[in-house]
């Protein structure tokens, strides 16, 4: 026994030698880079190293090993941007190029949904998707999600579930107000959504259906997605006269509901209304104040991106669009919504805010069997090619293009953009889906050029905002509204979704005039770890996924 203690003894006194360990490896290094990291924290100089998709490490890393070195030189590295609000992912599906518009801005991931949404959907509702006859059948966001899985994707992507497309499956396109039973049947669809994986409801409140939805039901849906940890996502119900009862109405829905509300492309549509904006930002303040969680995202644009039907008052869909379009050669009709837009303003009347002028009206977009050199001109300046007034044009377009005929009216004030950005609740959306530039014949600018016009007019050029405020309005404070807590700073541990970009270089390039085409100064971008943007030229890797949410 005393001859074993002893051996124990002295073996316990033996140093503890630390056996040599082979230095780790990072899958890319990028050195030298101004990081500005998302908070909204001052710059500062370090090297980050990457393995496995993730960011291992932040500091002076000059004698780590590393299968990839990026050369920042100065460049600022920063979280990848989040576009708030993006129209569709299908594109992702059917042409995988149309990514290069997000990634060229330096965005990484993307948020679909406006009211409608990629899912759930039924045969009706499919079959009036927008290019769905190109993709195999799908019903629920789980059959979605594994399609967007097996196809790959370049950029992460984020969905919410529509208020609209639950009503289109359950009640259809006419104004009924749900039964009881219909309005269950709409809860347990945002439910399955939900469940599956959507990180919220979203309402789009000036375009029919979902005009018709009351408030009444837009709290019980929200309740559902509430019970997910969800949010509310609004279009509001109006945008000009009605900004400040239909912020109010957003904000009702979130303290009935329990539930955060996010409100997109906030503004005060209409010369007339542009006073409205400053109480608008105040309303949100005060239900901040109160503990109701709102925030907002804009655009930096003065002209919206809007179907042409919008332009008619809602009522005339009640019956669903084909039965008003389809009424459009009748001049009785015709004269009667003539007088209501020109002289009433009780609902969101597009051609008032525009001025009551239609050379204010830009045509973004015509289907493939109307006249494509109208895209790009005023609906003036295409009556004058028609010889014949403005306003038959108006209905011309309307009832030849169907619903698939977007204008671009003139309605805003460039204050507004400062004023919205220099709040803390405000960040940045596109409200443009992904889109090929080398295949699409026009788009709004916003389409390629959102994020870097935000770093080169309101920080470069303008000064309204400090370049950490702007990189913070679009990495965390996004990632924060959308309950990612892996995405949106850079850190250890966090995902590597990055961008390097040269500030002084930065800049949009599509414009009104000559829409098609990608912004400079975007250098690299990472998703995922993984190069996606390599010297300003896109790889073509496929390294984006689909975040669900998960409560």
């Amino acid at each position: 026994m005393r001859i074993g203690w002893s051996i124990v003894f002295i073996a316990f006194l033996m140093p503890v030698v630390a056996l040599p360990q082979a230095p780790q490896t990072f899958d890319v290094v990028i050195e030298g880079g101004r990081i500005v990291d998302g908070t909204g924290n001052p710059w500062y100089l370090a090297d980050i190293g990457i393995r496995d998709g993730v960011i291992a490490r932040i500091g002076d890393l000059s004698g780590s090993a590393r299968e990839r070195t990026i050369l920042a030189n100065r460049m600022v590295v920063a979280p990848g941007f989040i576009d708030m609000l993006v129209g569709s992912s299908i594109p992702l599906l059917i042409d995988p190029q149309a990514a290069d518009s997000k990634l060229l801005q330096g965005v990484t991931t993307i948020v679909v949904g406006e009211g409608d949404s990629m899912a759930p959907q039924n045969e009706q509702t499919l079959r009036d998707f927008p290019a769905s006859d190109q993709l195999p059948a799908w019903r629920t966001f789980a059959e979605y999600f594994q399609l967007l899985e097996k196809t790959g994707i370049a950029v992460n992507v984020i969905h919410n579930v529509g208020a609209t497309q639950v009503r289109r499956i359950v009640v259809g396109d006419a104004n009924h107000q749900p039964s009881a039973n219909q309005l269950d049947q709409m809860k347990a669809l945002v439910d399955e959504s939900m469940r599956q994986g959507a990180v919220g409801l979203s309402s789009a409140l000036i375009y029919p259906p979902g005009v018709y939805a009351r408030t009444s039901e837009l709290v019980e849906l929200a309740r559902t997605a509430a019970s997910h940890h969800g949010v509310y996502f609004t279009h509001i119900r109006n945008e000009g006269r009605g900004l400040l009862p239909s912020v109010e109405e957003a904000i009702q829905i979130g303290r009935e509901a329990h539930i955060p509300v996010h409100i997109y492309h906030l503004k005060a549509a209409g010369q007339e209304n542009w006073a409205l904006f400053g109480g608008a930002l105040k309303l949100i303040e005060k239900a901040r104040d109160g503990g109701v969680d709102v925030t907002a995202d804009v655009y930096p644009y003065v002209r919206n991106g809007i179907p042409l039907t919008s332009f008619l008052p809602a009522k005339y869909f009640d019956d669903g669009s084909d039965a008003i379009l389809d009424r459009l050669t009748d001049q009785r009709t015709k004269d009667r919504i003539r007088n209501e837009m020109e002289t009433t303003s009780d609902w969101e009347n597009w051609y008032l805010h525009a001025g009551k002028d239609w050379s204010n009206v830009l045509i973004a977009e015509v289907p493939a069997d109307l006249d494509k050199t109208y895209e790009g001109k005023s609906v003036t300046a295409v009556s004058k090619l028609r010889d014949e007034n403005p306003w038959e044009t108006f209905f011309f377009l309307l009832h030849s293009g169907r619903a698939d005929i977007n204008v671009d009216p003139l309605t805003m004030d460039e204050r507004q953009k400062d004023e919205a950005l220099k709040e803390s609740f405000v960040c940045i959306a596109s409200d443009s889906a992904p889109t090929n530039l080398k295949k699409a014949t026009t788009a709004h600018p916003r389409t390629f050029g959102t994020f870097p016009r935000i770093l080169a007019k309101y920080v470069r050029e303008d000064g309204v905002i400090s370049l950490e405020s702007a990189v913070r309005a679009m990495s965390s404070l996004p990632a924060n509204i959308l309950q990612l807590t892996d995405r949106g700073r850079i850190a250890a541990g966090m995902a590597a979704d990055i961008v390097i970009f040269d500030p002084s270089r930065v800049q949009d390039v599509s414009t009104f005039e000559q829409p098609l085409a990608f912004p400079k100064g975007i250098a690299y971008v990472l998703v995922n770890g993984r190069v996606a943007v390599d010297a300003g030229q896109v790889t073509g890797l496929r390294a984006g996924r689909v975040l669900r949410h998960t409560p």
